[in-house]
């Protein structure tokens, strides 16, 4: 007897599994879904949610080609029946084409978007599938006509021998030259209007760019009501990141909804659906006691936008297919600390900075391509620090690198540490969070996935001279 097996196939994605049969005088015995087995030896963990069966009375019964939209895990019960598949999916290998016998020893695991067809050839046959999505009314998708000589299927049993039975409706299906390929599945972006989101719709110029007046997630129906079997990944830049206003009345209850329900509601729906989440966190989140902050620091957020941001990473990571990726000291194209030391220098006012807050500049570019690298290298999921690279650099560093890219000098950045300064907002009627001293987050986990972050420097100076 065989052991459990996967081979892959000229259709990327279509996969057949060779499972051990035990048999006697009495019959056989199979395992004929085994998750923690299967997705060991490289089967998707696709989540079925509905099993069905397909009953075929006599030999020569033909089914398909039928495209749909969810994954399937296809085996045989009883009798035997040959299957093919043809890749119908947008891309370079639409047409082509695999073919197997099944019998009780192989299943096949079909993904979306894969047209697949089944001969049978014993009577009685029963074969099985699971699907990770439930049918539902008015929906449409591809089908391809079973003789069409594109694809020139070698059925067992000729179409024409008068065994073979096939419905009116397959003999009337479109061939390949008139088919529509099926679209791949999409990416969402939440809070498109933000500094991150304006990077990451140039990023990913065919996601779907959403703002909260196009999708609420406190507004439960329009939730409900939402596409989300036509997406494969959501990516949340969406945030409440008034720092000091998260302190007050009005601010604290708009922090934690945007920052910590927003983000477990798409966990939810995440897992629900089957989804890949995208997060942003920040540095935030730690007290800024330890030099620099791994990824797996345990959380000790200082103030009220820390505390909600920790809520909405611990939510975020419930999940199973979540990437949340930290980061600090954003520059985008927007409100930011840079743009305000820049508008500071050509107006000549000389501003006071503190010295002892110390990290690196993340831009929102930067941050948006190492999304798409970790996405598209299918890196493992978890939790990555992202920010530009280079040394340590305080506020006030930045501010006077500013400066004179902008034609002022370094001296005219006054010194002050974040006490003195606090301090001083305070008496002014303007209270400030704390925020941690250090901020600084070490990329190797990130390097270990091939990214080189761009010197934020380097990426400061390209941005002021743009």
């Amino acid at each position: 007897m065989a052991d459990l097996s996967i081979e892959t196939t000229p259709i990327p994605g279509l996969l057949v599994v060779r499972l051990p049969v035990h048999g006697d005088a009495r019959g056989w015995f199979k395992e004929n879904w085994q998750r923690a087995k299967m997705v060991s030896l490289g089967l998707p963990d696709f989540g079925p949610v509905q099993n069905n069966m397909s009953f075929n009375a006599s030999r020569g019964a033909t089914r398909g080609i039928h495209t749909e939209p969810w994954d399937k895990f296809v085996s045989v019960a009883t009798g035997r029946v040959f299957g093919a598949w043809v890749d119908m999916r947008e891309g370079d290998t639409f047409g082509a084409t695999y073919s197997v016998e099944i019998d009780e020893g192989v299943a096949v695991f079909v993904p979306r978007g894969v047209g697949n067809s089944y001969q049978a050839l014993a009577d009685g046959t029963v074969y099985s599938y699971l699907v990770n999505d439930h049918w539902a009314p008015g929906q449409t998708y591809p089908a391809l006509n079973l003789a069409d000589p594109t694809i020139a299927i070698p059925w067992p049993i000729p179409l024409e021998s008068d065994e073979v039975e096939v419905s009116e409706k397959d003999r009337g299906n479109p061939r390949l030259d008139d088919v529509t390929p099926m679209p791949a599945k999409r990416i969402l972006v939440l809070g498109g209007g933000g500094q991150l989101g304006r990077a990451l719709a140039a990023e990913f110029p065919t996601a779907h760019v959403v703002t909260r007046s196009e999708l609420d997630l406190t507004d439960e129906e329009a939730l409900a009501a939402w596409p989300w079997r036509e997406y494969a990944v959501i990516i949340n830049a969406a945030a409440y990141t008034a720092v000091d206003a998260a302190e007050g009345d009005e601010g604290r209850p708009r922090a934690w909804a945007a920052n910590a329900t927003g983000p477990a509601t798409l966990a939810r729906i995440a897992t629900e659906h089957g989804l890949t989440l995208v997060h942003y966190s920040s540095e935030y989140v730690f007290d800024g006691a330890a030099a620099e902050h791994a990824e797996d620091e345990p959380l000790s957020p200082l103030g009220v936008y820390g505390q909600s941001k920790a809520a909405g990473d611990t939510a975020v990571s419930t999940t199973p297919r979540h990437l949340l990726l930290r980061t600090s000291w954003v520059v985008g194209e927007g409100g930011n600390f840079v743009r305000t030391m820049r508008g500071l220098a050509e107006k000549g006012v000389s501003p006071t900075v503190v010295t002892d807050q110390v990290g690196r500049l993340t831009f929102a570019g930067e941050l948006a391509r190492a999304t798409r690298h970790l996405l598209a290298t299918e890196a493992a999921f978890g939790t990555y620090n992202v920010t530009n690279a280079g040394p340590a650099m305080s506020w006030h560093d930045v501010a006077a690198e500013v400066f004179a890219l902008s034609g002022r000098t370094r001296a005219d950045v006054a010194e002050t540490d974040s006490a003195s300064y606090a301090a001083a907002q305070a008496e002014a009627g303007r209270p400030m969070a704390a925020r941690p001293l250090n901020s600084m987050l070490p990329l190797d986990k990130l390097q270990a996935t091939g990214f080189e972050p761009e010197d934020a420097l380097t990426a400061l100076r390209r941005h002021l001279a743009d």
